[in-house]
This record gives C-alpha cells, structure tokens and sequence, in this order.
C-alpha cells in the first residue's frame, strides 16, 4: 500500500502527526481515569450519596453496560459523518456524562449519568484508532494505535490514583469534573491539530452493517471477549489476593495498582511493535504469554517479591488491544467504523466475564490465586480461536489461488 499525494499521511509531517496522536491519546486518557474513577472513590462515593458499596458497584457496571450498547449504535449511526466531526462530538458527549456524574444527586441520578457517560467510550476509540492509522504510513500503524491506547495506559498509572487521592482530599465528585474538562481539552486539540480529510472514505450504516457480517470480524472480537477475560479477572481480586494471600499490607495497594500501570504502559508500546513485525501472528505471541503469566501467577502471589514482577507482567497482556484493533481494521473492509468500535465492546465483555468466572471459582472453594488458572484458560481458549482463523484465512486464500 502506497500513499498517495491527496492522502492525509502524506500531507502531514511527523511533528503534526504526533500532536493529533497525543490529542487523541489525550482522550484515552480521560475515558480511562473516568472508568476506573468508580472503583478508586467506591468509599467516598458509597458515603456521599448514602448508599451501599454494592450499589457503587452496578454504577460501575452501568458505565460497562453504555460501553457495549453505545460502541455498536453510535458507530452505525456515525458511518456517514467525517471522523473529525464524530471524535468532536463524542468527546463532547463524554465531557456531559461525566459532568452528569459529578452533579448526580442519588443513586437512580448516578445510575443514569454512569451509563450516558459509557455510550461514546467504545465509539471514541473506535474512531480514534482509525485516525491514528489513516494520519500515519502502514508500516508504522501499530505503533501510531498504540500510541493512542497509550493515554488509556497511562490513566491507570497515573489517573485512577491521582482522582482517587483528589476525590478524598476535596469530594469524589471532582474526579468526573476533572474528566470533563480533560474531555473538552480533547475536543480543542482535535479541533486544533486534526484537519479535515477530503479523500477520507465514507460508508452508509447499512453498508457497514452488512460488511460487518464476516466471520474473520467475529472471531477478532470473539478473541478480545474470550482471551482478554482472564486478564480483567486477576485484577478484579488483585487487591484481596494480595492482602490475604501475599501478604501485603492494605497500604502498600496503590503501589500494586502502580505495577499494573507500568505492566499496561509497556504492553501498550510493545503491542505496537510486535503488530508492524508480526502482523496477526502478533496476537497469538500475546495469547502464549498471557498463558504463562497466568499459570505462574498462583505461585507469585506467595511471596511479594515474585507477586509485584508477576503483576507488571499481568500488566502487559493489554498489548491485545493493539494486535486486534489492527486485525479489525486489515479486515473489516467497508465496516471500519463499526468493527472498530465494537473491539471496545468486546473488551467490556471480558470485563464482565473474567470477574464472573473468576468469582464463581473463588466461591467453590478453590481460592483467591485460582483466578490465574481461569486467566490461563481463557487465553488458551483465546489462542484456540486464533488458530481457527488463521486455519478458516489460509483455507480461503488456498480456494481463490
């Protein structure tokens, strides 16, 4: 694939091109530090509104829940529009819900304000790493997508610890101000830096709906449902296991949440290099090593000095996000938009299922460290999927040859 002379690639230089990635990254670093919010202020925000921890909780599942119906809806309805006009908007969207949620009054207000405030996560990126791959040569679009999830990265090490320590100085409530104004800064930097692309391809949503149809499509997303569980269930009782298994004093917590940061920030940068190296083999070389990370996970966990290691590795298996937002995107054809976003979706899934699986062997009996073995099969499962796309590709380009 070359550039041609009216592509946006081309008419961009490097310095340009690295501002509009910030930008964007900017905006994966406002919906990360928005995410994780909840579960850092799940105290400040159960006290403040008088209601139970539990109840924190399904606020943090209806963000979850505005995540998977809003990525595959917006991203249909936003086929015909420009990317620029639709990343505007979207942070735009992002910077109301969350301005909702730092005004909501009690729990059904929250509720509401929670779920708005997911709808344009899954989309944003979703166009975001379409951009990112639209504005850069194609050697380096792995790179330039996992610059972009590197504000996602980077919001775990630093948002979600920053906005927890604000919202227990000041109020809770600050933390979703704050993304507000990080998300309208977003939307100036965008409107700023990013131009507009007139050799830009467009689609109608139906175009997209039935170009969505594909089997290779499906199985990417089935591959982020399936081998991305285990990873989101280890963290989910990373903070138990660490206390009542390793041994760690409640105290030294933020560190380990530090750990994982730093685990995310270097899978993100070399998700991006092993995608311009390996292409689609990329995912199966992060499936592999998910599998061996979470099978040694339950013997780490027993001394802190194997335990923190092991989580910066845990950490890392987030390099999946690159390897299959770029697979979506060689493969989704004229459904661009909406197979992008739907990647987003297909990771909330596996925010759901990883801690639900995890949760059901913890209540059998088997322990806090059995959530490494059922991370372990489900990047194994992950990996099965894998090769059945590889094998059903090969088999295709065998019958056209």
């Amino acid at each position: 694939m070359s550039l041609s002379p009216e592509s946006l690639a081309a008419r961009l230089s490097p310095r340009e091109r690295n501002f509009i990635l910030w930008a964007l990254a900017l905006g994966g670093f406002a919906i990360g530090t928005s995410e994780f919010a909840s579960m850092g202020l799940m105290l400040e925000i159960s006290r403040g509104l008088a209601i139970t921890q539990s109840q924190v909780g399904h606020l943090i599942s209806a963000y979850a829940v505005g995540v998977v119906v809003g990525a595959p809806i917006l991203a249909f309805f936003g086929a015909r529009f420009p990317r620029r006009t639709l990343l505007l908007a979207f942070m735009g969207f992002y910077a109301v819900g969350n301005l909702g949620s730092a005004f909501g009054t009690n729990y059904a207000t929250m509720l509401v304000a929670r779920f708005i405030a997911g709808l344009p996560h899954g989309a944003y990126f979703g166009v975001a790493m379409l951009v990112a791959a639209a504005i850069s040569p194609p050697a380096q679009r792995g790179v330039a997508v996992s610059k972009v999830l590197l504000g996602l990265s980077i919001s775990i090490l630093v948002g979600n610890p920053f906005t927890t320590w604000l919202g227990q100085l000041i109020s809770w409530r600050v933390a979703f101000a704050l993304v507000s104004v990080l998300s309208i800064a977003t939307a100036l930097m965008i409107a700023r830096f990013l131009p507009s692309d007139p050799s830009e391809p467009r689609s109608s949503p139906m175009g997209e709906l039935r170009a969505f149809n594909r089997t290779q499509i499906w199985l990417a997303l089935l591959i982020g449902s399936i081998g991305f569980a285990g990873m989101f269930g280890v963290f989910t009782y990373m903070a138990p296991t660490l206390v009542q298994v390793t041994g760690m004093r409640e105290s030294w917590l933020p560190l380990a949440v530090g750990a994982f940061g730093v685990g995310a920030v270097i899978g993100n940068v070399a998700g991006g290099k092993l995608v311009d190296r390996f292409k689609f083999r990329a995912t199966a070389i992060v499936l592999a090593w998910s599998v061996v990370i979470f099978l040694a996970f339950p013997f780490a966990a027993l001394s802190l000095w194997t335990a923190l290691p092991c989580i910066v590795a845990v950490g890392t298996v987030g390099a999946l996000a690159v390897a299959l937002q770029t697979r979506l995107m060689d493969e989704a054809g004229e459904a661009q938009t909406l197979a992008a976003a739907s990647n987003h979706a297909a990771f909330n899934a596996a925010n759901a299922l990883g801690p639900l699986l995890g949760g059901l062997a913890i209540d059998a009996g088997y322990g806090l460290t059995s959530t490494g073995y059922i991370g372990a099969a489900m990047a194994a499962g992950g990996l099965a999927l894998w090769y059945v796309a590889v094998t059903l590709e090969g088999r295709a380009r065998a019958s056209v040859a």
